[in-house]
């Protein structure tokens, strides 16, 4: 167990390998969790958006969690996704998170309807979620279909109100300047402040105090040397790394869900198949992404040996000078 009043850095996203028939494969899951672990994540954070969750069933998704809490083996905090289309779903979740050794959960308010709930469902369905887990809770604020935007002073009365609510994921749209106005408002209530969307707005995020970030996982070392630079007050390297995946970013926003394609090809697992459809790669796009991949190896230090200093960390370290 890593329950801590202080989850800091990034906390990375673990995709769900399927298998060429559609079923979900244990075997690579078990290894992505390595993956994510020998990339220096912080923590990890499952099922959620980027694990493809929805498309999950409720056996495979409490399965995967005893999985990824055994394969983790202590090494990290595990924070466990409870998100469902009600508070007694959620609670199924939650009372079974806590009992396979999750440290922390997260929620989205109630999904799957064609409008959004009222702050007073919302505010039932987090608090049944304490009640039953009692373990610390992140909610993720974010935005339609699938999600329900809460406002700045809803996500604090949270907090404020519901005993074991105590951190916020925000991604909804300005997500930067909402994350300062939890931050400004905030009365210590809340222990922790997260960005997600990959790490795309990471800088100014960090700038306005946030404490972490939950990617998709595909390139877990390249973001978390990314969050070091930062921590480390590194500018210089910082934006470099920033424009490196610049690239990776703006592809991603075209054909989203290419995770578990640049997993595939970087040797984590075997199959990149998505479910209910898989990802519209033509020859063209796929060819684009090797050269994108080809550009970011420098900074990949999974599979590397320990302590080999790449022909990026030169570079910067040269124009440091």
């Amino acid at each position: 167990m890593k329950q801590t009043d202080n989850y800091r850095g990034i906390f990375t996203i673990p995709s769900t390998p399927f298998h060429e028939d559609g079923q979900i494969d244990v075997e690579g899951f078990r290894r992505l969790v390595d993956f994510c672990i020998d990339c220096g994540a912080h923590g990890l954070v499952y099922p959620v958006n980027a694990s493809e969750w929805i498309h999950l069933t409720d056996d495979e998704r409490k399965e995967l969690t005893e999985v990824l809490v055994e394969q983790n083996a202590g090494r990290l905090p595990v924070v466990v996704s409870v998100t469902s289309n009600s508070k007694e779903g959620a609670a199924k979740f939650a009372s079974h998170a806590a009992d396979v050794g999750a440290d922390t959960l997260i929620a989205m308010p109630p999904v799957v309807r064609m409008r959004d709930h009222s702050e007073e469902v919302i505010y039932e369905y987090f608090k049944e979620i304490s009640d039953v887990a009692k373990l610390p809770i992140f909610i993720q604020n974010w935005t339609g279909p699938i999600g329900t935007v809460m406002s700045s002073n809803f996500l604090l009365r949270l907090c404020r109100e519901i005993e074991h609510v105590s951190y916020i994921k925000e991604e909804t749209i300005p997500s930067t300047t909402r994350l300062t106005e939890i931050v400004e408002g905030n009365d210590g209530s809340v222990k922790g402040f997260f960005g997600g969307s990959g790490g795309r707005y990471l800088i100014e995020e960090y700038l306005r105090k946030t404490d972490g970030n939950m990617p998709g996982c595909h390139v877990t070392d390249v973001v978390v040397a990314f969050w070091n630079a930062l921590e480390k007050g590194d500018d210089v390297r910082a934006r470099h790394i920033h424009k490196e995946m610049a690239p990776l970013f703006f592809f991603e926003s075209q054909l989203s869900g290419c995770y578990k394609e640049v997993l595939k090809r970087r040797g984590v697992i075997d199959c990149a198949k998505k479910r209910n459809g898989d990802m519209p790669l033509d020859s063209i796009a796929s060819k684009y992404l090797d050269q994108i991949l080809k550009e970011l190896e420098p900074l990949m230090t999974w599979g590397k040996p320990t302590g080999t200093r790449s022909q990026g960390d030169q570079e910067i370290a040269e124009v440091a000078v």
